[in-house]
């Protein structure tokens, strides 16, 4: 294994795989992954063209116990994407088992396994080939120099090519957020001094785990840990959540400012997505809440970067970072074409259900409150936004559903065209959108 991690962290992994997972568990339920919902990667990667079937190759990097491979894996068995492949990719045998043991309850045949680092793709790009899509969760942050392992995800992506319709590919990529894990770091250090101590024979995991343990049970309330405890659970999920979140060896955490400098200075462009609040945690305006302050407007007509550092800082609680590296702002499915397919999703939500949310106000201007992601903002619905919601089925296309629209026009004026209907609808689109509940695919992909 190359030394660009401590050989603490592969023992750890070996000891603990993580996430914790029992096999059995697979014959009863699947768990599923925010990045790694195929609409979600279609519409975010691939603008909302791809297939999936043609040898679309996903890598899981650094796959752990299996959650994103399994997840990906069963979706592209449920799209008949027969040639479809997922390689799943661990250092840690022990991880790989539980993975492999998973996929064998389920009967999944479309994953092929790699025992080794991720820093070791270049050496194996030949061999393994290039990927249309790449997941890396929680992986370059525990390694010593995370650029590195950067590059090597980019050595095995697909780059494109001269034929029309080639694509680049794309990375989902899930890191540390520092902010929001401010007491995680003041208790890893915590208990390097409580569990490394000058002179004494090094303790082992069970040990520093059980000190933990009785460290947690007896912390103040005004322990900077304890006040955020809410944001975090692996703590609370048995000995592999407590050593990961709390006695790791190697572990670092970014702001928003820092992937944009780091993962911009390699050209990516950067789609953020937190899980079940997707875009919201990154908008001012959105975390604001429903009685903004009178700067909201400016805020808004700020560049991304600005809005995305500025929120991070606004709401707080940000403890990881997921997000869409793609080759630029093109690969995602580009509101205002007519061709596409509007599609609810993330939570069964019909059109009728969302026209009359929207519409709650008859037109004006109303408090959108999303239980699921905890957003509350005041949302204009415009003038057509709660009918044209109603006509959402993820069947039509945009003109399908404004040539209906128009169909039952009774108005004394002419009927709006597509570029005024789009223009009223924005508001309505980019709130749903934001929230990752109203998605985009091309007709030529796979429903």
């Amino acid at each position: 294994m190359p030394d660009n991690y401590l050989p603490e962290v592969r023992n750890q992994y070996e000891a603990l795989p993580y996430p914790a997972r029992d096999p059995e568990d697979d014959h009863k339920r699947l768990v599923l992954t925010w990045l790694e919902d195929l609409p979600m990667i279609n519409h975010y990667c691939f603008a909302g063209k791809q297939s999936f079937r043609n040898g679309f190759r996903a890598l899981v990097a650094g796959g752990g116990t299996g959650d994103a491979t399994i997840f990906l894996a069963e979706q592209l068995r449920a799209l008949k994407a027969d040639d479809a492949q997922v390689v799943h990719l661990d250092m840690s045998e022990a991880s790989m088992a539980i993975a492999r043991r998973r996929a064998e309850i389920r009967g999944l045949t479309n994953i092929s396994w790699v025992h080794d680092s991720l820093l070791n793709l270049p050496a194996r790009a030949a061999e393994l080939g290039r990927f249309d899509y790449i997941n890396c969760s929680g992986v370059l942050h525990h390694l010593a120099d995370p650029d590195l392992g950067l590059k090597a995800l980019l050595s095995v992506l697909k780059t494109g090519g001269a034929k029309p319709g080639q694509q680049h590919g794309a990375i989902g990529l899930m890191v540390y957020a520092s902010l929001g894990r401010l007491g995680v770091y003041q208790m890893q250090t915590l208990m390097r001094m409580v569990n490394d101590r000058p002179g004494e024979a090094p303790l082992d995991i069970p040990r520093k785990i059980a000190n933990t343990r009785d460290l947690l049970a007896s912390l103040p309330p005004t322990n900077w840990f304890m006040r955020g405890e809410d944001l975090h659970h692996d703590h609370k999920l048995g000995d592999a959540g407590i050593y990961d979140l709390l006695l790791h060896s190697q572990d670092r955490a970014y702001t928003v400012g820092e992937l944009y400098d780091w993962l911009g200075g390699h050209g990516l462009f950067l789609n953020f997505s937190d899980v079940q609040r997707g875009r919201a945690p990154y908008l001012p305006h959105m975390v604001l809440g429903h009685k903004p302050p009178a700067m909201a407007p400016a805020l808004r007509k700020l560049p991304p970067r600005q809005q995305h550092e500025m929120a991070e800082l606004m709401i707080g609680n940000l403890i990881t970072h997921s997000l869409y590296l793609t080759q630029n702002a093109a690969c995602t499915a580009p509101y205002g074409d007519a061709q596409y397919i509007p599609f609810f999703y993330h939570e069964p939500l019909t059109g009728e259900l969302a026209a009359q949310v929207f519409g709650s106000n008859r037109g004006q201007p109303f408090v959108l409150r999303h239980q699921h992601s905890g957003v509350s903002l005041t949302v204009n619905p415009g003038r057509y936004g709660p009918q044209l919601l109603r006509l959402i089925d993820g069947q039509k296309s945009f003109g399908e559903i404004f040539d209906a629209f128009r169909a039952a026009w009774q108005g004394k004026a002419a009927a709006p065209d597509n570029a005024a209907l789009f223009a009223d609808f924005a508001e309505c689109y980019e709130t749903l959108n934001a929230l990752e509940r109203l998605l985009l695919r091309h007709p030529d992909a796979s429903r």
